[in-house]
């Protein structure tokens, strides 16, 4: 995955209602290490990172680029939402667009954080590079994932099979720019 082009970056926070969409910093790097080793989080991306192997390789300031996105609520990392370009992208509907990811600590579930997050993230988007579209892929066993991706506006482009579970692509059409 390569950056998102021609977009400045490093945006202001983006701020809703509850949260703060921002650079990582390095008191984020105990909540990433939880993050990736996180057996729950991980039960539909083929299964969590070693704590150890984490705590060796997590800079202390866990890197930042262009499209990443660390959700703060109080002052606590409690998610991260990445816009990648999906340059290697193995589904033809996917190759060359933004692909939205999301990933949030298991007491963050079931409160509408990542439905926020990604709604504000997506608008960022939006304004920044307007009539750019925008996918999604999720196993289709992810049923909460699945209910994101249609409350964010993703349609089903196509569903495969990969690592031995079928997968679900859906696309975000860009809207049409007012005039």
């Amino acid at each position: 995955m390569e950056a998102l082009g021609p977009v400045a970056w490093q945006p202001e926070p983006i701020r809703t209602e509850r949260l703060v969409l921002r650079d990582p910093e390095p008191q984020d790097r105990a909540a990433f290490i939880e993050l990736h080793s996180s057996p729950e989080v991980h039960t539909y991306l083929g299964g969590p990172r070693p704590r150890d192997e984490l705590e060796r390789e997590m800079p202390e300031v866990p890197e930042r680029w262009p499209g990443s996105f660390v959700v703060d609520l109080g002052g606590e990392m409690i998610g991260h939402v990445l816009l990648r370009r999906a340059t290697g992208h193995r589904r033809p509907a996917a190759a060359g667009k933004l692909d939205l990811g999301y990933l949030f600590l298991p007491r963050a579930w079931g409160h509408g954080y990542a439905a926020e997050a990604c709604a504000a993230a997506l608008g960022w988007l939006t304004a920044a590079l307007p009539g750019e579209p925008v996918v999604l892929t999720t196993q289709t066993a992810n049923t909460p994932s699945m209910r994101l991706a249609t409350k964010l506006g993703f349609t089903e482009a196509e569903r495969f099979e990969a690592w031995d579970a079928e997968q679900w692509l859906g696309i975000r059409s860009p809207a049409t720019p007012s005039r």
